[in-house]
């Protein structure tokens, strides 16, 4: 079985970085900003993949097929993914498809 890779800033294409300024911030925080952000950049954005450094969670929650990318970027890439939100340095990624 292959190893996933760790993620690294130069996996994600042209990533559109937030940073928020919340001693709380979690999961359902870095979401409802990054959907908002991804609001302001289109107008149907779907959430494809996301990914959560602290907590060690993603989704798409899949088995690791590549050794260039973690699995639910590839899985998010190869389905049109084309917008990536960024929150504070890779601590929560989000990517959509533009619709």
């Amino acid at each position: 079985m292959t190893t996933c890779p760790a993620l690294t800033r130069e996996m994600l294409p042209e990533p559109v970085d937030m940073t928020l300024k919340d001693a709380d911030l979690d999961f359902p925080r870095a979401r409802e900003a990054a959907d908002r952000r991804a609001l302001q950049l289109c107008s149907e954005p779907m959430l494809l993949a996301w990914f959560d450094r602290a907590a060690g969670r993603f989704s798409p929650n899949i088995v690791c097929c590549r050794e260039d990318l973690p699995s639910w970027l590839a899985y998010a890439l190869s389905r049109g993914g084309d917008l990536i939100i960024d929150v504070n340095a890779e601590a929560f990624v989000f990517v959509y498809h533009r619709g």
